[in-house]
């Protein structure tokens, strides 16, 4: 028996036999699949908005939270998630095969980059395998996982349509609609962002226009599945290359003796024509890293160069190497090598105030620093514990250090890789000898004479 199975079955009994309004026998019902960072926040979205909502996912851990009320993500209440399974709007299991009674399944699985960094969709494929034989006639499946242009139409189709029986478009709904989380960014609302949509047909797209009508406000309509995933491509190709170009920048103007930051601040006065973005010690997070090479890999396929992506991503992959190097120039100038030394990373998640660590450049400077002989340790009040990842499992299980003068004073160097607000960065100053401050936040606090270092 899969984990939430029975408990779900009562809940939709219970729901299906209560005396209601006319109007509420009716009830939309959707599958999210897949409840992490993306997930997660839709089904809450759509079960606020009236919709019962199913959520799966492969992952025990979380059912049985979700079903005790708990949230694992640090910006969403826990209070919201037991609200919502005690109201039985919201209800969560393992078993695939419970799809069968909802009219749309969204997937909102992992896209990763296999070791080789090329585009793992093995995710969403074995994802359709394991609904496609639930598919009712008439549902509508919406893919929400930033891929390539060709996914949903021709991969996920081929799955779903094998396992099926069904023929997309004609007997059951296809669709692709890119997800656009901020996480972290509290006037970030699942509602107000709005919902691009790209069917295989047009009544595929008028049938995901109904079911996300729903739960967001602004639908935006573009002609295919491939326009709508090549939308979401291009959306992070945009920062990324941009991201690259003030990266590029900070080291060229950092050798003619000018601050990047100062520059930046300047020109986003002009009140058109400039948008700032802001260099850092790489890249992170499941999107920027990770989609460029999405259309890159696919771009090879029509035998299409793509020189400024890829320029782009050597630019901000070798940002690590970079910081590395200032901490080096820092650890110099008191007469240290960074062999031997103790340096402590600020800040695991990828971004600021999140618990988010995929992708996290912070695991690259941890390697190379470690690689090079030096003792490292990190600061996150948001990750207590490093959890395995892909690449990095072997930091699995290394736990934050305690914030305390005596632990701060203990390193010969501090590296702040993520800006979190909640960090005391007035003490860090007190305390620490050796700053290097990747993110320009140590600027508003009293610092000593050469005490801190921009990277």
């Amino acid at each position: 028996m899969r984990l939430g199975r029975e408990v779900y079955k009562r809940r939709h009994k219970r729901i299906r036999n209560e005396a209601a309004p006319p109007e509420l026998n009716n009830i939309m019902k959707i599958a999210v699949i897949g409840l992490g960072y993306v997930g997660l926040p839709l089904s809450i979205q759509f079960a606020n908005s009236g919709v019962e909502v199913l959520g799966l996912d492969i992952d025990p851990a979380k059912i049985e939270a979700l079903n005790s009320g708990r949230s694992y993500i640090k910006h969403i209440e826990s209070s919201s998630i037991k609200e919502l399974i005690d109201s039985k709007r919201f209800a969560v299991s393992t078993d695939f095969s419970l799809v069968r009674e909802v009219e749309a399944i969204l997937i909102c699985v992992p896209t990763p980059l296999n070791k080789n960094r090329e585009p793992d969709i093995s995710a969403v494929i074995n994802t359709g395998e394991m609904f496609a034989p639930h598919i009712r006639r008439g549902a509508l499946v919406v893919l929400e996982s930033t891929t390539y242009p060709g996914t949903t139409d021709e991969d996920l189709r081929r799955v779903l349509e094998k396992g099926s029986g069904l023929k997309a478009g004609k007997e059951f709904h296809l669709a692709f609609s890119p997800e656009r989380e901020d996480p972290g960014n509290p006037k970030s609302r699942v509602a107000d962002i709005p919902k691009i949509i790209g069917g295989y047909t047009p009544a595929c797209y008028e049938k995901a226009e109904a079911v996300y009508g729903r739960a967001v406000n602004t639908i935006v309509r573009v002609s295919s599945c491939r326009a709508a995933e090549a939308t979401k491509l291009l959306e992070n190709i945009f920062r990324s290359v941009n991201i690259a170009l003030v990266n590029e920048l900070k080291l060229v103007y950092g050798a003619m003796g000018i601050d990047i930051w100062e520059v930046i601040d300047a020109a986003k006065t002009k009140p058109f024509g400039f948008m700032p973005f802001y260099p850092g010690p790489g890249l992170g997070g499941h999107c920027i890293p990770i989609d460029p090479f999405y259309l890159t890999w696919k771009a090879r396929e029509y035998t299409q160069p793509t020189r400024f992506i890829e320029l782009a991503g050597e630019i901000n992959t070798s940002m690590p190497m970079h910081v590395v190097s200032r901490i080096s120039e820092a650890l110099n100038a008191k007469r240290l090598s960074v062999n031997g030394s103790r340096i402590l990373v600020i800040g695991l998640a990828y971004k600021p105030d999140v618990d988010d660590d995929r992708e996290s450049p912070s695991y690259r400077l941890l390697d190379i620093l470690s690689e090079r002989g030096a003792d490292v340790a990190y600061f996150d009040p948001y990750i207590p514990v490093i959890r395995p990842t892909r690449e990095h499992s072997h930091w699995a299980g290394t736990r934050c250090v305690t914030w305390n003068e005596e632990t701060i004073k203990g390193f010969d160097a501090v590296l702040i890789a993520t800006a979190h607000k909640s960090v005391p960065y007035q003490e860090l100053a007190d305390w620490a000898d050796c700053i290097v401050d990747t993110r320009n936040v140590m600027g508003e606090f009293h610092t000593r004479e050469g005490q801190v270092w921009k990277a």
